[in-house]
Order: structure tokens, then sequence, then C-alpha cells
């Protein structure tokens, strides 16, 4: 409908709730942790739960189309 098409798909998981084995288990690739900082958060402090970061590519090619 508006011409894109997802490569990539992305979710967070709560470290402190979850550990994410449903996602690994399913080969998503884990690339790290955000900070906890939301976006409407006091400077330098830590305001939201620390997540994990997984991603799943849709496509093959999903590395090169993003970085074009």
């Amino acid at each position: 409908m508006y011409g894109y098409r997802p490569v990539l798909l992305e979710t967070f998981v709560e470290k402190q709730r979850f550990q994410g084995t449903c996602y690994k288990a399913a080969n998503w690739v884990y690339l790290g942790q955000t900070q906890g900082r939301g976006k409407l958060r006091p400077a330098g402090k830590q305001s939201v739960p620390i997540k994990d970061l997984w991603v799943y590519p849709l496509d093959t090619r999903s590395r090169d189309l993003l970085t074009q």
C-alpha cells in the first residue's frame, strides 16, 4: 500500500522479567541491551527498565538493503 517492504523485525525483551529464550530458539539475532533511558528521560539517568534487543531478518540481503 505504501510501497515499502519490511526487511527486518525488531523486539525488545525486558531483561529483569524475561530471558528471551523463545527468540533465541527461533533464530532471532541478539544485538545488545538498551541503556534504560526513555524518550522523556531526565538527562543521564535510567528511567525505564533495561531491555535486550533482538532482530529477525526477513530478507537474506537485509544488511545490504539497510546500509544503502
